[in-house]
């Protein structure tokens, strides 16, 4: 009975790991939440709440106003509703850069006093990457790619960043296809046993690292196919044509939602500077 619960354990552990599960989570993540609160809001809005998270903690070192912002962009990831494999390699990430210091230093005498200075730096830390969470799995790529555009971003670099959203999905499915025909052509070890586990791993590691080259190669291809497509279509002409511009970002507008947005950001970090002074 014990072995049968641990096989099956195994098994759906596995099958969460599994190629299909990530790119269903990536691609949830980049496109599966257009019909969030934060989705709605305006662009040139996020952007600029973005800016104020993604610098100003770095330059703050304060306990109660890190944690103040730490608290708001962690409502605002709630609000998004982030993939779950996003957050837990964001918690890897968090863990990677700050945690381990902690757990160095206590074996090279920290003690208690070490915690204040290793919890500022973690709050930076989360703080800005869960602000970048939140604004980029809110936004599209037209949405992301026209906000930059009313910034005064060169045309062409917005265009290279909305483009790189929309080739997403075709690298994930071409990795997908790549890794399927080598598992077809190859002979994975038996992983019966201890030992046969690992050949299996480093077999599957070697399988993925095959991967990449034509993977790039097709990419390339694909690229090419796609830059002469946008050369028939005036794509050149497009990019320094003002009208095309104002028509691109004709269509942003600041409605009510977004200026409560700001408001109440704005009136949680003046109460987290009240108490600060305080």
């Amino acid at each position: 009975m014990e072995n049968t619960i641990n096989k099956k354990l195994s098994e759906n552990i596995l099958d969460k790991l599994s190629i299909e599960f990530l790119r269903n989570q990536v691609l949830k993540n980049a496109y599966g939440n257009d019909d969030t609160i934060i989705a709605k809001l305006d662009a040139r809005v996020l952007l600029v709440w973005y800016s104020f998270f993604a610098i100003v903690p770095w330059f703050a070192d304060n306990l109660i106003f890190l944690a103040g912002c730490f608290c708001l962009v962690a409502a605002t990831t709630i609000l998004a509703r982030v993939a779950g494999l996003v957050l837990f390699l964001f918690g890897i990430g968090v863990f990677s850069q700050t945690g381990y210091m902690f757990v160095v230093s206590l074996f090279f005498g920290g003690n208690v006093d070490t915690v204040v200075p290793l919890l500022v730096l973690t709050l930076k830390v989360t703080t800005v990457s869960l602000a970048s969470i939140t604004v980029f799995s809110g936004l599209d790529p037209d949405k992301l790619s026209n906000g930059l555009m009313w910034f005064g971003c060169p045309e062409r670099l917005a265009f290279s960043i909305a483009y790189a959203y929309r080739i997403l999905p075709m690298l994930m499915e071409e990795f997908q296809n790549i890794l399927l025909s080598y598992r077809l052509r190859g002979n994975a070890p038996d992983n019966s046993s201890f030992i046969g586990k690992i050949k299996y791993l480093c077999y599957q590691i070697q399988v993925i690292m095959r991967v990449f080259y034509p993977l790039m190669l097709n990419t390339a291809k694909r690229s090419r196919t796609t830059v002469e497509a946008l050369e028939l279509k005036g794509y050149r002409y497009a990019a320094v044509n003002k009208e095309v511009k104002k028509l691109k970002v004709a269509q942003m507008k600041i409605s009510y939602d977004d200026l409560l947005f700001l408001a109440v950001s704005v009136l949680w970090v003046a109460v987290m500077i009240l108490l600060c002074t305080c």
